[in-house]
């Protein structure tokens, strides 16, 4: 076959793959796909060993972030293994390391008691510092809507799920390649009214 033939056949079909791309994108991802996207997610390890009475509402928190945010995946780490996530229960305020948390770093999670004592929701405590640890400051004061307005939503809020601008965050903080995001500065926010 002459080299223009084939220039035209391939030119045709390039054309007819660039003509079907529109209604490609309107059909969901098969399943392979779905797993090669998760696959891309940074993956981050938490340690709730320390965290006594806190179990319940840390697994929680974690099936709230992951069911919330597709680029990062919170996974228990491996006994003795090392954890991006140490997350230990304590007697005073809640309190964790500001993130995101990049995979070999490590941040710190405290669950304090005294917010417990005072009627706040374990779990909302536990999904709030988990934020912070991901990257998102508090956003005080603030309605019970946003998760991260913390304690200044009062007792009666138990929402531990995200809004819309707190998961756009996540993913914008996870979305670059891992090299490129910079260093985390060491600021432990305590969530104390």
């Amino acid at each position: 076959m002459p080299l223009g033939t084939w220039l035209k056949a391939g030119t045709s079909a390039a054309a007819l793959v660039l003509a079907t791309a529109g209604t490609a994108a309107a059909v969901p991802a098969p399943a392979a796909e779905r797993s090669a996207a998760q696959a891309a997610a940074v993956t981050l390890r938490y340690d709730d060993s320390r965290a006594a009475g806190w179990e319940s509402a840390v697994a929680a928190a974690v099936a709230t972030w992951n069911a919330n945010v597709s680029n990062v995946h919170l996974v228990e780490a491996a006994p003795g293994a090392a954890a991006e996530i140490v997350i230990v229960a304590t007697t005073g305020w809640p309190q964790a390391t500001l993130g995101p948390v990049r995979p070999g770093r490590q941040v710190r999670v405290e669950l304090g008691s005294q917010a417990v004592d005072q009627g706040y929701n374990k779990t909302r405590i536990a999904a709030h510092e988990m934020g912070h640890s991901l990257g998102l400051p508090d956003t005080k004061p603030g309605p019970c809507s946003q998760l991260m307005s913390g304690s200044s939503a009062g007792t009666a809020c138990t929402n531990a799920t995200p809004n819309t601008t707190e998961r756009s965050r996540v993913q914008s903080a996870y979305a670059s390649a891992i090299t490129t995001l910079t260093p985390a500065q060491e600021r432990i926010l305590v969530d104390a009214p």
